[in-house]
């Protein structure tokens, strides 16, 4: 290799290394995304009941992720493996927010309240309740009272879920407002269900919190024919999953294609979450939570810092190993090692913004096995050359013979490593996909700086003589010196 294509291409690889690195690092502040494991947060395991098709688990997939954007996670991770389906939040750390918002399956109808039952076990023979919370439409919402006999009404339980069928006359709670136990709804059968539902947002209007709820064309219509004018002045519920959400009194003025609010005792929280369910619908399958894992940020720092102090003490015996074994070559492993590094942390950085590529434990993992690879080629390339030395060669020579001789060994280590590494991505699940993926980044860097960098660093020390006579430390320490011609 000539010495100005030698200078050429060290320069360019090292501007580019270094310029994207400090571009990574200061101008755009871009930082690795740290997966659930090195964060903390929420793991939900989820199994869908009985044996649904594929594409309406894949269609799970897509709503699910839907509801988790809509939260604001960031960089969250929702998979598929098999029949699970995998959703990994991190930095989340409310717990019971986060299975309800993922495994709903926001059953959403709209019933007639035929009339209020008392909570269960509740002792008086009569009562007085409100006959509705809130309003419909953009008309002002109008309650009342409705006397309700007990009778036997508070001995009567809630129908459960299998019972809950769209045609029946049910018995269903409303939300839990921790004031005591939720006034339960004698509903009768659905007149319209979440299909017909368009979009959904929480508003803050006059004074209170709401949904403001937006119908398909046909949606609109429906909600008129069937469910506003025939119960104007009525209560008609909101039930969700077996649960009365709301149950607003119907007002004039509802028109098709104009939007309906959904108004009461919400608080902002309760609002928001009604509305993300709405809005992105029902899950054309019933999920079952089969695991819910929480890391803590405490935990998710410690293995953190414990993958990185791994790292640095690997990469600080192999340097060292490196110097006293190859002494002024080993300074080219160290090189070699940082530019790796530094390419390393863009890439990672520029695709955790970019597609949302987490680092996770696994992953600092994979890139610790991969200073194994890295390394492995300087060996196999010092060695080659010091062979075409004892052979009789120059070191000038020998640099671009034993190059030309171990770089195809190189290649084909590194694309063993690199098929390895693909297959293992393709058929692992879960946190193996991590290793195998930062392995193979690591192998594509390894073939690309051992030519650009590795080579032409080595060529031009090459040609100095010092670097290659001086004794104990050069080029050709460890060589008899008979063998060595500079």
């Amino acid at each position: 290799m000539t010495v100005r294509k030698a200078v050429w291409f060290l320069v360019v690889s090292i501007v580019i290394v270094v310029g994207s690195f400090s571009a990574t690092l200061f101008a755009t502040d871009h930082r690795p995304v740290l997966g659930l494991d090195l964060q903390g947060g929420i793991s939900v395991v989820l199994a869908p009941i009985g044996n649904p098709k594929p594409d309406a688990i894949d269609k799970a997939v897509d709503i699910i992720r839907s509801r988790v954007d809509s939260l604001g996670v960031a960089e969250p991770e929702i998979s598929r493996q098999g029949s699970l389906i995998i959703v990994d939040l991190p930095g989340v750390r409310d717990r019971e927010k986060a299975q309800r918002l993922v495994g709903k399956t926001a059953e959403l109808r709209f019933r007639t309240v035929l009339q209020n039952v008392p909570p269960l076990g509740y002792t008086p023979s009569t009562t007085t309740t409100p006959a509705g919370a809130s309003g419909a439409s953009g008309a002002t919402g109008t309650s009342g009272a409705v006397t309700t006999t007990t009778a036997a009404l508070n001995e009567i339980p809630s129908t459960t879920p299998e019972e809950d069928k769209a045609g029946a006359i049910v018995i269903l709670p409303g939300r839990k407002t921790g004031k005591g136990n939720p006034v339960r709804y004698e509903l009768g059968p659905t007149l319209l269900t979440g299909e017909a539902v368009s979009t959904a947002n929480a508003a803050f209007e006059n004074g209170s919190w709401g949904v403001t709820v937006k119908f398909t064309s046909q949606g609109g219509v429906d909600f008129v024919t069937k469910v506003a004018d025939p119960n104007i002045g009525k209560q008609v519920a909101i039930a969700l999953d077996g649960v009365v959400q709301s149950a607003p009194v119907i007002n004039e003025g509802i028109t098709a294609g104009n939007p309906v609010r959904i108004s009461g005792s919400f608080t902002q929280a309760e609002a928001k979450e009604l509305a993300l369910v709405l809005r992105f619908g029902a899950l054309p399958v019933q999920l079952k939570q089969e695991t819910v894992d929480s890391v803590s940020p405490t935990l998710g720092k410690d293995q953190l810092h414990a993958g990185l102090v791994a790292g640095m003490i690997g990469l600080l015996l192999v340097g060292l190993y490196m110097l006293l074994f190859y002494r002024v070559l080993g300074l080219v492993v160290w090189l070699g090692l940082g530019m790796t590094g530094m390419a390393v942390w863009t890439l990672v950085s520029w695709l955790g913004f970019t597609i949302g590529l987490t680092l996770t434990l696994a992953g600092v993992t994979g890139l610790i096995v991969s200073v194994g690879v890295t390394v492995d080629s300087y060996v196999v390339y010092f060695e080659r050359l010091k062979d075409e030395v004892r052979s009789g060669k120059t070191v000038r020579s020998s640099v671009d013979r034993g190059f030309n001789k171990s770089f195809r060994t190189i290649v084909a280590a590194d694309l063993v490593s690199l098929i390895g590494a693909v297959v293992l991505y393709l058929l692992a699940i879960g946190s193996v996909r991590g290793f195998a993926f930062f392995l193979g980044l690591s192998t594509v860097l390894d073939l690309i700086l051992s030519y650009f960098v590795m080579h032409p660093l080595v060529s031009l020390m090459a040609r100095r003589k010092k670097l290659v006579t001086m004794k104990g430390v050069g080029i050709g320490a460890g060589l008899d010196s008979r063998d060595l011609v500079a």
